[in-house]
C-alpha cells in the first residue's frame, strides 16, 4: 500500500466516523440537503467554484459533489470535505489530515544525535534548527541562503548523500575540510568542492540511517525546536513564521 493511498483511506475512514458517531438525528436526504452541500462547497471556495451536481453515494451520509470533471465527497451536514486524500473541515477551514500527519511526523528535538551534524551558531544561537541537506539538492541550496540570513539561531546540518552519484564525495570533502561549516556553506552556496580526497571519518552513513528511521526520503527537511517537520522549501516569510512559533514553545 502506498503512502498516498494510506492517507486517502485514513481520511475516508475519518470522514465516515465523523458522520456515523455524532449523536444527532439523521438528516433527510432531501433537496434541502443537496442545496446545503452545494452552498457549503461554493462558500468554502469563496465563490470561485461552481458546483455542477450533488448526488447520493452508496455510503450513507456521504454525497458526491461534481465540479466539471472533478469529484469530491462531502458529509450530509456540509461540514467535512474529502478531496485528493485529505479530510477538510470546511467550517473551520482546517485540513484535518494534514494536521494529523504533522502530528505523526513530529519528533522530540532533544533526541536528535546532534553530534552527527555540522553545527553553526549565528548570533546568540538561542533558536535551533535541524536541517537535512544533500549537496546536489537545488532547493537545499536555496534554503541554505535563506538560513544564513537568520539571526540568533543555531543550525544543525545533517549531511545527506543520495540524490546523485557524486553526492557522497562532495559531502565527504566538505566534512573533511579544516573548517566544515565554511566548506559546507561554500559547497551549497557556490558549488565549491574542497580539494581534499574526502577520506576521513564522517557522519554520512549514520545520518543516512537516522534519515531512514525518521522517514526522510527527500531533501530539504527541517525540524524546528518543537519537533515539527517541514518537508521541502518554504519562502522566507512562511519559514520565519514557523520558526517564531516553534521558538515560543
Amino acid at each position: 500500500m502506498t503512502y498516498r493511498l494510506f492517507l486517502r483511506l485514513m481520511a475516508l475512514c475519518a470522514l465516515v466516523a465523523a458522520v456515523l458517531i455524532q449523536p444527532v438525528p439523521a438528516i433527510a436526504q432531501s433537496a434541502e440537503t443537496l442545496q446545503r452541500i452545494r452552498s457549503a462547497v461554493e462558500g468554502f471556495s469563496g465563490g470561485r467554484l461552481k458546483v455542477d451536481e450533488v448526488r447520493r453515494t452508496p455510503l450513507s451520509g456521504i454525497f458526491e459533489v461534481r465540479i466539471q470533471n472533478e469529484l469530491l465527497y462531502v458529509d450530509e451536514r456540509g461540514q467535512y470535505l474529502f478531496y485528493s486524500g485529505d479530510l477538510i473541515d470546511m467550517k473551520s477551514q482546517r485540513n484535518l489530515t494534514r494536521e494529523r500527519v504533522e502530528e505523526l511526523l513530529t519528533i522530540d528535538f532533544r533526541e536528535l544525535p546532534l553530534d552527527l551534524a555540522v553545527t553553526q551558531k549565528i548570533g546568540a544561537g538561542r533558536r535551533v534548527l535541524a536541517v537535512f541537506e544533500d549537496p546536489n539538492c537545488g532547493y537545499c541550496k536555496k534554503l541554505r541562503a535563506d538560513l544564513l540570513r537568520l539571526d540568533d539561531v543555531t543550525l544543525y546540518t545533517f549531511p545527506m548523500a543520495f540524490l546523485a552519484p557524486d553526492s557522497e564525495s562532495k559531502a565527504a570533502r566538505a566534512l573533511c575540510a579544516p573548517d566544515p561549516v565554511r566548506a559546507w556553506n561554500e559547497l551549497m552556496l557556490n558549488n565549491r568542492v574542497p580539494a581534499n580526497d574526502g577520506r576521513c571519518a564522517t557522519s554520512i552513513a549514520k545520518v543516512a540511517e537516522l534519515a531512514r528511521r525518521l522517514g526522510i526520503t527527500g531533501t530539504p527537511v527541517v525540524f524546528f525546536a518543537n519537533g515539527r517537520r517541514l518537508q521541502g522549501y518554504a519562502p522566507p516569510d512562511s519559514f520565519d513564521r514557523m520558526l517564531a512559533e516553534a521558538s515560543r514553545r
